[in-house]
């Protein structure tokens, strides 16, 4: 156990980090040169720390098996989301934040994780299998819920619009319960794929892994990203604002840090021609993202009193409903092929695009 935890070289490059510019916070915060340091540097530990968030789950993957390793992933993946989120809202006086990150989230996700999976897996094997229920579960319950969530608030009047969405927190709430309950029992089977992986090698070693160990260096890893992200709130303010750049990079930079775990994940399932958990990963956190980061930060701003606005411009709405339409087209025959990620990737180069605009 000790010899394991001397290993956890993220973990204690996060705490050297806090512990190195804390002091030096207000002075590298006074210049631009200073600003922009302490940014690559907090943004480069705490990308290091979501990917050791990653490595955490995975192994809880392997012990606990799908589709519990994903939902392990994917989980992580949203707390450090919300908890960057959550900050930053405390810091900053932007009602967009947590739309513009969702929006960033989704796009990541389906556009640039699972275009570019499909990429390389197209690439090496050419069409790549996997549960089309699966895809089709996600896919409806992104719909629904961002069309409840960020769509319909554009037709509620203001003097309204506290108490809907104070509904939609305890109806984000359920749902996330009962799809899961769902994807766990009645429905497992919806999302695996029996083609050629033998199950009985990775419950053995499953049964040689400590569990209470890794859950608890994942959740100390969430939290020192917790603290890192206080003080990067402030550097990317400041950025952002002298180098007059959209502020919706801020929130790009937070869906990159929750989905960079991800996005390794990915690429290697697709690498070992295993596209159903590239689809769990990839679409699975595009629904947790939606069903979770939404009631928990409407919750926050609730007792903070902070202004929040979730519902999506025109332009978002355009880039979501062509990712979705792209996104029932393509998930219908339980395949992914090389043309379907680079149409998906396409997209996320447009959305990149249009945050300059």
């Amino acid at each position: 156990m000790q010899k394991l935890f001397l290993k956890e070289y993220p973990l204690f490059a996060s705490i050297v980090a806090l512990i190195v510019i804390l002091p030096f916070e207000h002075s590298l915060a006074s210049t631009k040169f200073g600003n922009i340091l302490g940014f690559l540097i907090l943004f480069a530990v705490i990308v290091y720390s979501a990917l050791n968030v990653a490595h955490h789950a995975e192994i809880l993957a392997h012990k606990y098996g799908e589709p519990y390793g994903t939902l392990i992933l994917t989980f992580s993946a949203v707390v450090v989301e919300i908890v960057i989120i959550t900050i930053m809202m405390l810091h900053q006086e932007n009602p967009f934040l947590v739309r513009d990150t969702i929006y960033s989230a989704v796009m990541l996700d389906i556009n640039g994780l699972l275009g570019l999976a499909a990429i390389v897996g197209g690439i090496k094997y050419g069409e790549q299998q996997y549960n089309v229920d699966s895809t089709n579960s996600y896919m409806s319950m992104i719909l629904v819920a961002i069309g409840i969530a960020m769509v319909v608030p554009h037709f509620i009047a203001s003097d309204k619009l506290p108490v809907y969405l104070d509904f939609t927190i305890i109806m984000f709430i359920l749902l996330y319960i009962i799809f899961t309950r769902i994807q766990l029992n009645e429905h497992r089977y919806f999302f695996e794929y029996k083609g050629k992986h033998a199950g009985e090698e990775e419950c053995a070693v499953g049964e040689k892994i400590n569990g209470k160990y890794h859950a608890v260096i994942l959740i100390l890893s969430i939290i020192m990203i917790g603290f890192l992200s206080e003080i990067l709130s402030i550097f990317m303010s400041n950025n952002l604002s002298a180098l007059g750049l959209p502020l919706t990079l801020g929130a790009f930079a937070v869906a990159i840090i929750s989905a960079s775990p991800e996005l390794i994940t990915a690429i290697r399932s697709a690498l070992n021609n295993n596209m159903q958990n590239v689809v769990n990963i990839a679409v699975g956190a595009s629904l947790a993202t939606v069903l979770l980061t939404i009631p928990s930060v409407l919750i926050v701003a609730k007792f903070t009193h902070m202004p929040i606005d979730l519902a999506l411009t025109p332009v978002q709405g355009i880039m979501l409903g062509l990712t979705i339409l792209a996104s029932i087209i393509h998930f219908n025959d339980g395949e992914t092929n090389m043309l379907e990620g680079f149409v998906h990737f396409v997209l996320f180069i447009v959305f990149f695009f249009l945050m300059f605009m």
